[in-house]
Parts: structure tokens; sequence; C-alpha cells
């Protein structure tokens, strides 16, 4: 079986693939209780309250000494997760409405809820002569970005099997049957023509790459 990389998918449909998989993952959630105290209780009666955001943090390694390439070429794009992205849905600069994107992580058939970064420590260690760097690792930790039902990585369950990842088209392949293949229904070829840019859902070269978009819903 061949080994499964690790990636986060952006809001913006970027992939952001890990050079090596993380050894583990770090989850954390709180949840918040009222106590209802009772006269000649021995304890309160607790009253739930709410739940607070699930956090997770990952460390990965990234390495180019085989290219000789910076590795910032990768840790930019992890920082880009930190900064504002005036691409993003939404965005109005002149009500100061923008935010990085959120993302989701991905590996194998496993996927999180939306998350965004909440920090980022990155560690540069190994360099060329000429100062370039070649080796770092990232530490970054992740808070849920909105209410879902899913909350850990898991299978998707939202009807979309592979939701948000990326496929190759093959030989023969149109969007209808890509559609039909992934959402049992050839006519939501439109969905991934929309999240692609593809005008001529004909003209699908073999080899290209197509986001799958997740349904709503």
């Amino acid at each position: 079986m061949a080994i499964q990389k690790a990636y986060l998918m952006t809001e913006t449909k970027k992939k952001i693939e890990f050079m090596f998989n993380p050894q583990d993952l770090e989850f954390s959630k709180t949840t918040s209780w009222k106590s209802n105290d009772t006269p000649g209780s021995n304890a309160p009666q607790l009253q739930f309250d709410s739940g607070g955001s699930v956090e997770f943090s990952i460390t990965a390694l990234f390495d180019s000494t085989a290219n000789g390439k910076p590795v910032t070429k990768i840790t930019d794009e992890l920082y880009k997760l930190t900064v504002t992205d005036k691409s993003i849905k939404g965005t109005k600069e002149d009500r100061n409405m923008t935010r990085p994107p959120w993302v989701q992580f991905h590996w194998g058939k496993m996927r999180s809820f939306k998350a965004v970064v909440t920090k980022l420590d990155l560690k540069f260690t190994y360099f060329t002569a000429d100062g370039t760097p070649l080796r770092a690792s990232a530490s970054m930790s992740f808070r849920q970005y909105t209410d879902e039902k899913n909350l850990a990585p898991q299978n998707p369950t939202s009807g979309t099997p592979n939701p948000g990842q990326i496929r190759r088209v093959e030989s023969g392949q149109y969007l209808d049957t890509i559609a039909d293949d992934i959402y049992g229904d050839p006519s939501r070829w439109r969905l991934i023509a929309e999240a692609n840019d593809i005008d001529d859902p004909l003209d699908l070269p073999p080899g290209r790459r197509v986001v799958i978009p997740e349904l709503e819903g």
C-alpha cells in the first residue's frame, strides 16, 4: 500500500503537502458547566453551559537538501495561513472585514474540521554556506473555526467520499463522470467546474488535478 502524505487544504483551495507525516496528533476540548448550589447537598448539580472550541497541534518537518532549493518556499505557505487574505469570499476591506483562511487537515481518508492557525513556530535547522535554509520544523496550533458535527479527523460522512481532496483526471473522464463517481449524481459536475474555474467541462486533459468540493447541508 502506498504511503499517504498528510496535507492541509486551505479555504482558497491551496494544497500544502507535508514532506513527512506527523508522528502524532494532539487534540483538546473544554466544556463549561454552571453549578447549581443546593443547601444540604454534598455536591452541586451541574448544568451544561457551552462547549469550547476543539484545538489540535502538529509538528511537521521539511527538508529540501535533495534539490538545494530554499525550504522557505514551503514554510512561506504556512506563514500565509496566519495573515489576512483579500481573496477570501466575504472580505470587505472598507469595513475591516478581513481574516486569514481556515484550513482542513487531511491524511489518507481522514479529514479534520475547519480550523484556523492560532500559532506557528518555525525553526530552521540547516543552512548552506551562503545562508540558504534547507531544513525546518514547523509547530502549528489550530482551533476549530465553526461548529460542526464531526470534530475529530475521521472518514467523511456528509455524502462526499473524499470532500476537499484532489483527483487526477484519467483518460476518458469528464466532469459529469467524475461527479457521478464522487457524488453519485452526474448533474453535480457544475460544483467541480466552479471550484476549479473550468469553463468547458469537455476540455479536461488527462493528468489534470481537480479539487473535489464538499457538499453543503
